[in-house]
């Protein structure tokens, strides 16, 4: 499709699309959503001169993942954002079909995205190119190009750059799959953005010791948090245990360290890194006072998706909120970032049996528990949060078939933090130790109600909105 002509269309689907999605009662309150079609992957997640530039993967044209634009929003604090001009669209040959998922760096002054330029062919083939683009003076971005091409001994599935600094060098880790149907993450060092070079394979399926792990490593980010080097990664393929890994694909961390002069990444083992029912494709970034931030979307490839009810309405999936990662006893840790507080409305609270608690508004809600469990937590009879003596079990039925499907995840729990929009609930425990997102579709109005004898210490607070200008 002609360049004139796209951006005409998405205009025009922009117009007539919004108001449906706007007078949806699960179009979110305070968490950030496509203003019509198709949003996935957070893409060039950046703090640059003072303010916050979140891009992200976009179909305007419909609820189908096709049309891949990056679109842009920005905010000083995270609260408030606005909408920046259409950063990327698949107008050229080498990003034909779709401008897949990237990042973000200032390089000398100047806000730079890499990102993946997809080619699918007529016989089922594909390829990739990692491509540049710089922002222009309107807000906009230029396009440079390729810069990277498929290496060899790779299937067209290479994608997903996320490109940071370290010393005198850029580096960019890609998710990638190779011949043999193996998914890696490979790491590669330039100079200048422009020339890379392939230092080899960081990580993946049949190295460092991990075994058969999948068929495709996507959207890897690497750093460094405390003593350890962290690199989260979606790895497709891994196989369903009994308590983990219960999505179509999931993501998880690796914690170990970087010798940048071997190029060689030492690891334990995988962990989950939301046990929820919708979590995918993570990014993070540095802020300028030195915290680790991350952002992911709620949603999962190949799921059931396509069954969720505001496509009706002509949009589908939203972003996680902001999270700021820590690290404790060699864990990742994730908790709502600080600057979320601001939308808190006057506390409340309750002590007592659980069952005696009041029956709480389930739109825009933070809901603080303390206990040792033997309670659930009934988000308008659509989702349930069962706490046990050894853990977590998250509840909801199929949009498919109706049957229960369930989550879970183990170790004692003394502390819940709970954020509630109007169709997603993030469950943070322990203080970050762990987190379950998920999407559910309520009936609004709609009641958060608590069930069980066990004594309970309750606060909750409503939230404000997020007006996205």
């Amino acid at each position: 499709m002609a360049t004139d002509t796209l951006l005409s269309a998405i205009l025009q689907a922009v117009m007539r699309g919004q108001p449906r999605a706007l007078s949806d009662a699960h179009y979110p309150g305070w968490h950030l959503a496509p203003v019509t079609g198709l949003l996935n992957d957070p893409n060039g997640f950046i703090h640059f001169n003072g303010r916050y530039h979140l891009f992200y993967q976009w179909n305007a044209l419909g609820c189908q993942h096709q049309h891949k634009c990056w679109g842009h929003w920005s905010s000083a604090d995270l609260l408030q954002w606005q909408h920046e001009p259409l950063a990327l669209m698949p107008d050229e040959a080498y990003d034909r079909s779709g401008c897949y998922s990237g990042s973000a760096v200032d390089n000398n002054g100047v806000l730079t995205l890499i990102y993946t330029g997809n080619v699918k062919f007529e016989d089922g083939g594909r390829t990739a190119w990692q491509c540049l683009a710089v922002q222009n003076e309107a807000g906009g971005f230029d396009k440079l190009g390729p810069v990277v091409a498929l290496p060899d001994g790779y299937t067209g599935h290479v994608r997903d750059p996320k490109v940071w600094r370290h010393g005198e060098h850029w580096y960019m880790v890609l998710g990638a799959q190779d011949t043999a149907l193996q998914g890696k993450v490979l790491l590669l060092r330039s100079e200048d953005l422009q020339a890379w070079q392939h230092l080899g394979e960081l990580a993946g399926s049949g190295l460092n010791g991990l075994g058969a792990a999948g068929y495709m490593w996507e959207c890897p980010d690497l750093f460094t948090l405390g003593d350890s080097t962290f690199l989260i990664c979606c790895p497709q393929g891994i196989a369903p245990e009994a308590q983990r890994f219960l999505n179509a694909h999931p993501s998880a961390w690796l914690a170990g360290d970087l010798d940048y002069d071997t190029a060689r990444f030492t690891h334990g083992g995988f962990h989950e890194l939301d046990a929820g029912f919708e979590f995918y494709a993570p990014q993070t970034t540095l802020t300028d006072d030195g915290r680790r931030l991350l952002v992911g979307w709620m949603g999962v490839p190949d799921g059931e998706e396509m069954h969720q009810p505001t496509i009706a309405h002509g949009w589908i999936h939203q972003m996680t909120c902001v999270r700021e990662l820590g690290t404790h006893n060699g864990k990742l840790y994730q908790r709502p970032v600080a600057e979320l507080q601001a939308l808190r409305d006057k506390e409340q609270r309750f002590q007592g049996r659980a069952a005696d608690a009041p029956a709480m508004p389930a739109r825009r809600l933070e809901l603080e528990l303390a206990g040792t469990g033997g309670i659930t937590v009934d988000f308008a009879h659509t989702l349930r949060l069962e706490w046990c003596d050894d853990g977590l079990r998250l509840a909801r039925r199929s949009l498919v078939s109706g049957e229960w499907h369930y989550r879970y995840w183990q170790g004692a729990v003394t502390q819940l933090q709970i954020l509630c929009d109007h169709s997603s609930v993030e469950i943070f425990i322990n203080h970050g130790e762990g987190v379950m997102s998920s999407r559910y579709f309520p009936v609004h109005p709609a009641a958060i109600t608590l069930i069980g004898d066990t004594e309970v210490a309750v606060r909750y607070w409503s939230l404000r909105r997020c007006v996205v200008e």
